[in-house]
């Protein structure tokens, strides 16, 4: 779920509080309004977003490398 949430939502939180979203997607609350409340930045814990990160791509440190990087 905190993958989901970062990639269709952005929202970066951390596991526990995605739980909170898990639940209510499992769960339903058709027709009804309902709030989770996401309390932790999804760096609390960096070993899953280093986990499920992109490789580096590493450049030189001057803006024209940086748009080769990006851009390529």
């Amino acid at each position: 779920m905190q993958r989901w949430l970062a990639a269709n939502e952005g929202v970066f939180c951390e596991p526990a509080s995605a739980a909170a979203v898990a639940g209510a997607l499992r769960h339903g609350v058709e027709g009804e309004s309902l709030v989770c409340v996401l309390t932790g930045h999804g760096l609390k814990d960096p070993d899953v977003a280093i986990e499920n990160a992109p490789p580096v791509i590493a450049c030189d440190p001057d803006l024209a490398a940086v748009e080769r990087a990006v851009l390529n």
